[in-house]
This record gives structure tokens, sequence and C-alpha cells, in this order.
């Protein structure tokens, strides 16, 4: 892995950030466009015959220069059309040129992960769309909220900072929410691996906050201090928190003296605001190492069934899956090629995690080409038609120039159990 390869990139309505990997540092950077200065403004512009960005186009905006677009995410979210001096141009494309400036510095980029506040299966699309366009590999693109963001991050931390439950506070200029990350109860034939999940506990608009921007009122201050520190004691009550994060914009003040000490009491606390495209970096980093090892993210909207083939791989048979628990069904579609050994039919495992017995289905191949030693080829395909059901399709592929593929096809459609609880079932 090389210098700016492996990206993370958080971006929301107002801002970008940019964490990168390089392999001779211990842990991502975060790009700084002037000296401690890693927020790009998400605005875009067009002057004098070139693209500008950021703080650039924001200043051009203020004295009403040129042409610039600002509030790009939520439109491009809509699909609109917007108008750029004398063009038109779709909302996306805007996007993706925003997207592709912030990253001139970056070349032959390999992977990239972009974070945003949350996610669904049109904001997937569309960031994988914006990657594909960027010319990195469709596999190389993924797409993830902040929570998970703070979960990826909080996995490359001492263990000893999440032994026990974690807490991340966000603040704006109106907001404060509150998360907790903490590992999950799961059947115990699954002991083996951990799974764990973060969970928004608190969220609370604070008028006081409106009025720290950008002159801080003292007694405003001790307002909002006193209810940051009335809302911290209530989600820590009967609780062990290993680790305290703040993050946000609206942490830069120092306006909550009261509320700190009652983070800190026995705990670490840290401030900063890169953890969401650090994490964001470090699932780079574990896609582009294949690390499949550690511990498992999953919230309601992941799956939590996996879908296993029993093959002999390097030797060793076994269940492998082919969906694993933990994706998104939009995201789990997949192809691959086996060569099958002298056998009438394919079994195929699912597996829940809600603690539901194995099921164990076999699919015919009755009328499969008879062909021996290891020479029928065939494509697996997964295609996910919806949230609750899953598309397998085995195909006759041939072997190269000895056996041409004929038409011989077969599926088997399963169902699962999408959103339905599953989740809180593992609380």
């Amino acid at each position: 892995m090389r210098k700016g390869h492996i990206l993370g990139y958080d971006i929301n309505e107002k801002n970008c950030q940019i964490s990168f990997f390089d392999e001779t540092k211990d842990e991502p950077e975060t790009y700084e466009i002037t000296a401690g200065n890693t927020q790009i403004p998400l605005v875009i512009g067009y002057f004098q015959e070139r693209w500008i960005y950021g703080k650039e186009a924001k200043r051009l905006a203020t004295v009403s220069l040129g042409y610039t677009i600002s509030d790009l995410f939520e439109r491009a979210m809509r699909r609109e059309k917007l108008r750029l001096g004398e063009r038109m141009y779709d909302a996306v494309w805007l996007l993706a040129k925003y997207v592709e400036l912030t990253l001139e510095k970056f070349e032959d980029i390999e992977y990239i992960t972009f974070t945003t506040p949350e996610t669904n299966i049109d904001m997937s699309k569309m960031l994988k769309g914006i990657g594909r366009h960027l010319g990195i590999p469709k596999s190389h693109v993924y797409v993830q909220d902040y929570k998970e963001s703070f979960c990826q991050y909080m996995i490359f931390q001492p263990k000893e900072l999440w032994q026990y439950e974690s807490a991340l506070f966000f603040c704006d200029d109106q907001r404060i929410r509150a998360y907790m990350l903490r590992k999950l109860n799961v059947d115990a034939s699954h002991a083996g691996d951990t799974f764990i999940t973060v969970d928004e506990v608190a969220n609370a608009h604070m008028k006081e906050l409106e009025a720290l921007y950008p002159i801080i009122s003292a007694e405003k201050a001790r307002d909002a201090d006193a209810g940051f520190k009335s809302m911290i004691e209530n989600i820590f009550e009967k609780k062990v928190i290993s680790s305290v994060y703040l993050t946000g914009e609206g942490f830069e003040n120092n306006w909550y003296p009261d509320s700190q000490k009652v983070l800190c009491n026995g705990r670490r606390a840290f401030l900063g605001n890169n953890l969401y495209s650090r994490g964001a970096c470090y699932t780079s980093i574990r896609r582009a190492a294949k690390k499949e090892d550690g511990p498992i993210y999953l919230d309601e909207s992941m799956l939590m069934e996996r879908i296993a083939l029993r093959m002999r791989v390097n030797g060793q048979e076994g269940w492998y899956p082919i969906v694993s628990w933990g994706e998104h069904w939009y995201e789990a579609d997949g192809q691959w090629e086996v060569l099958l050994e002298d056998t009438s039919d394919i079994e195929i495992l699912v597996e829940s995690l809600s603690g539901e017995e194995m099921v164990v289905e076999k699919l015919s191949l009755e009328g499969m080409p008879d062909r021996r030693d290891y020479s029928l080829r065939i494509q697996v395909e997964v295609l996910f038609l919806d949230e609750r059901t899953c598309r397998l399709t085995f195909k006759d592929i041939g072997f190269g120039d000895f056996f041409p593929a004929t038409d011989f096809q077969v599926e088997k459609v399963i169902g699962l159990g999408g959103t339905n609880g599953q989740f809180n079932s593992m609380s």
C-alpha cells in the first residue's frame, strides 16, 4: 500500500474531509488544505473558464462573482438539474466533479470508503457511481454511515478503550447527539466471533448552543454546560464506559468545563474532528488487506443471515460463505467460478444470528453435462431481489476450448428474515 492510495472520504451537507493511509505510518493521516484546516466546504463554482471548489468557491459566492452552487449534497440526492452560468448540469455530475477536484492531490487511488451521516440504497449507488467515475474499481468503493465509521475507528484503537462501552458525542451549532458502541449478544454457536454495534442513545436540540456562535455568551455557555452535563449523567448511569470521544464544530469552544469533568471521571476522553474520515480510511485498509478477522459491525439495516456452500478450498472441505452477515442486502450481490467434483447436487447452508436453527438445503444438478476430473466449470451468481429474497444461479460456462458452455442452468430462491426485528433480539 503506497501513500495516498487508500482513502477515507467524509462527506455531508456542509463539508468534506479526506484521510489517507501512508504505509510508513502507524495510522491514517488527514489531508490539510492549510495548516490545521481539514474541512473543505461543499461548494463548487465556475469562474474565468475554470472549475473552483471549497473556500475559493465560497469566497466567490460572497462577492457575487462567477457562478457557484451550494447545498450540492442534498440536491444530488434529489437528482436535481441545476443551472451554472449558461449551462444546465445534473447535480450528481456536479457532485462527482467536486469530489474529483478535492482528490486531485491523490493519484492512482486503489480503495476509497465514503462515509455520510446516514446511508441507504440510493446514497450507496450514487457514491459508488462517483467512485467508478474516478476510475476506481467497483469492488474497491465502499459506503458506510457515521456510526459504522465510529465502529471501524474503534476497532483499530487499543482494546482497553472499548473493553466495555464507548461513547461518542457529536455537536454542531444547535444539537448534540450521543452514540454508544457496545458488544452484541449472539447465539452460543457463534461465540467465536465478536459482533458490535453503535446506538444513538440521545439527541437534544439546545437553544443555548445557538448563542455560542460566533461570540460566546458566558450566561448561555453556563446553561449549555449544565444541560450537557445532565445529558451525560443520564446516559452514563449504571454503565461502564471505557472511553469518550467528542467531535463536531460545536466542541471547538471550551464552553463545557463542568461536563468535561464528568466525561473524564475514571475514563479517557478525546477531542477531534477527523474521526469519521479516519474510520472510513480504516475500512479501506481492512478491505485492501483482505482482513476478514476481527469484530463484525452490525445494525438494524444489515443482513442477519449467512449463506454458504460446501466446497473444498486448498484441500480443506467446509462451508464457505458467499453471503456474509453484516452486509447491506443491496451490496451483497456477487459472482464466482467454481470447479465441481463428481456430484449430483449442491449443498447450501443458511445460518441466522438470531438463534434459529441452521438450514441445509440441496439443489439438484440433474441435467448437468457429464464431465469428470474437475472439468465442469460453474458460474455461481448471487442476486438480491429485495431485502428478504436472494436468488442463487448456477450456470455451466464450459472449460476453455476443451468443453464449450452449454445451456445448463439451475436457480434457487432463498427467503431471508429482512429487517424484521431480528437485530433487536441480539441486544
